[in-house]
C-alpha cells in the first residue's frame, strides 16, 4: 500500500517545511522511493533542498493538483509527500471534496496521512479540531506534529477536548525536536539537505553535524513505529 503524506497546518511559520524536509530525508536514506510536491512558492521547500524529487503545484489550479493524482497512477510503486502552503484549506479543501480525492486514492489502494504541525499556540489547537471536524473518513490516518522549535509547552493542548478528539481519532502524536537556532539559519542559508548538514564537512563543523545525527536519529525513531507498522 502506498501512502500519500499531506504535509498541513494551515498556520505560518509553524514547521510544515522542516517536517517535510525530515519526511523526505527519512524515505532517501531507507532508500524508499517517493515524488515530492511542493505547494509553497514563497519558500519552495523541495525545489531548495531536494530539486531531484520534487513536482511543483499551485494550490487552486485544478490541473496542477490533479498532477498529485496522475502521480500515484504513474508511480504506483512510489508514496507521495506533499508540502502545503499556509491557508492553502480552503482551495485545497475544495479540490478534495470536488473529486473525492480520499475515496479515490482509497480505492487505489493508498493509504493517506493527514499531517497538523503546530506549535503551542491556541491558534494550532483550532486549526487542529477544524481539520478533525472537517475530515472525518475512517480511513484516513492523522499525524499531530508538536514542534518544540515552535513552542515549550504543549499541555494546554493535552488538557483540550481537541486532544481528546485526536485521540479518539487514532492520531499518532509526534515530537520535533528543537534544533538549534544558528544551526537551522546557517541551512537555510545555505539551502543544504539534512543529509549534507550531517555529513559534509566543507558546509558544517564537527559539532554542528554531530546535531544534526542527534537530531535525525530522534526524528527516525518515530518515523520508524510511524511507517513501518
Amino acid at each position: 500500500m502506498s501512502k500519500v503524506h499531506f504535509i498541513g497546518g494551515e498556520k505560518g511559520g509553524v514547521g510544515k517545511s522542516m517536517t517535510s524536509r525530515l519526511l523526505a530525508q527519512y524515505y532517501i536514506d531507507q532508500d524508499m522511493p517517493f515524488v515530492g510536491f511542493d505547494c509553497d512558492s514563497s519558500h519552495g521547500t523541495f525545489s531548495r533542498f531536494y530539486s531531484e524529487f520534487a513536482s511543483p503545484i499551485i494550490v487552486g489550479e485544478e490541473d496542477s493538483l490533479d498532477g498529485m493524482l496522475m502521480a500515484v497512477e504513474e508511480k504506483p510503486d512510489h508514496d507521495l509527500i506533499i508540502d502545503l502552503a499556509a491557508q492553502t484549506s480552503q482551495s485545497l479543501g475544495q479540490w478534495i471534496e470536488e473529486t473525492e480525492v480520499f475515496n479515490l486514492l482509497d480505492e487505489m489502494g493508498c493509504q493517506v496521512y493527514l499531517w497538523h504541525v503546530m506549535d503551542d499556540g491556541a491558534d494550532s489547537v483550532t486549526l487542529l479540531d477544524d481539520l478533525l471536524t472537517k475530515y472525518t473518513q475512517p480511513e484516513l490516518a492523522f499525524v499531530v506534529v508538536q514542534n518544540l522549535g515552535r513552542g515549550e509547552n504543549f499541555t494546554r493542548f493535552h488538557k483540550s477536548a481537541t486532544y481528546m478528539k485526536a485521540v479518539e481519532r487514532d492520531a499518532e502524536f509526534f515530537e520535533l525536536a528543537k534544533l538549534q537556532t544558528k544551526l537551522t539559519q546557517k541551512i537555510d542559508f545555505n539551502n543544504s539537505s539534512f543529509w549534507a548538514v550531517a555529513n559534509d564537512r566543507r558546509l558544517m563543523n564537527i559539532a554542528e553535524r554531530q546535531r544534526m545525527k542527534i537530531w535525525l536519529k530522534r526524528g527516525y525513531s518515530q518515523l520508524d513505529t510511524l511507517l513501518q507498522n
